[in-house]
């Protein structure tokens, strides 16, 4: 279930993106599962339409615990690596690290999409990979973690803030989180969670990571 969850996220994604809209806002709360395994995503109140001109937008965008490093710094140049940084929060958390589940969204619950629908909710689906408790703490969590694989160069971005930036130590490793992750899974995880925005994957390159080869889509 986990593998296919995350493909549909990711096909949703891939969508949106080609359609030049960013989601800005994904979280467990607004992905919607029917009782077929069927996953939508929900809630576009945030999203925006990108492409040329370059626009800036408002670096006070997505949920805390699902916003990537570089807007968490201020960057309000950004574009669809915003909702790939969330997904892999999501996977890790809610799908891949800690299993999933369901809770009944209830009657009304989800306006014109009814009340067949369900929600992702955390407290059935596993808990949150960066619960920070506001912008400092966020950080302070998620560079708790060994970023080898990405290691960030934060004057290299235009953050829209003043540097240097606060470098904080790493005291644990993230596979400790994703027990139940095999390794092409823990590849796209760090695939999605590059500090660096620019080397974060593409919700279409995710589709086709080795994760997937003995997935067939509905």
């Amino acid at each position: 279930a986990p593998q296919s969850f995350m493909y549909q996220l990711l096909k949703g994604l891939a969508f949106c993106h080609s359609r030049n809209v960013l989601h800005r806002d994904l979280k467990p709360q607004n992905l919607l599962i029917n009782r077929n395994g069927e996953l939508k995503l929900a809630d576009f109140g945030l999203a925006r339409a990108f492409g040329i001109p370059v626009r800036c937008y408002s670096a006070e965008v997505v949920t805390l615990w699902y916003r990537p490093p570089d807007v968490l710094f201020g960057a309000k140049l950004y574009s669809t690596s915003i909702d790939m940084w969330s997904a892999g929060c999501i996977f890790a958390g809610d799908l891949g690290g800690q299993g999933v589940g369901v809770a009944c969204g209830g009657q009304g619950g989800w306006g014109l999409v009814g009340p067949t629908l369900f929600s992702l909710e955390l407290a059935n689906a596993g808990r949150p990979l960066f619960p920070g408790n506001d912008v400092d703490d966020q950080l302070k969590r998620i560079f708790r973690y060994p970023w080898e694989w990405g290691t960030p160069e934060w004057t290299s971005w235009e953050l829209g803030a003043q540097g240097p930036y606060p470098m904080y130590p790493a005291t644990t490793s993230l596979v400790n989180v994703v027990p139940k992750l095999n390794a092409t899974g823990r590849d796209l995880l760090q695939n999605l969670l590059k500090c660096n925005p620019v080397q974060r994957i593409s919700a279409e390159e995710a589709l086709q990571h080795p994760y997937f080869t003995d997935f067939c889509p509905p």
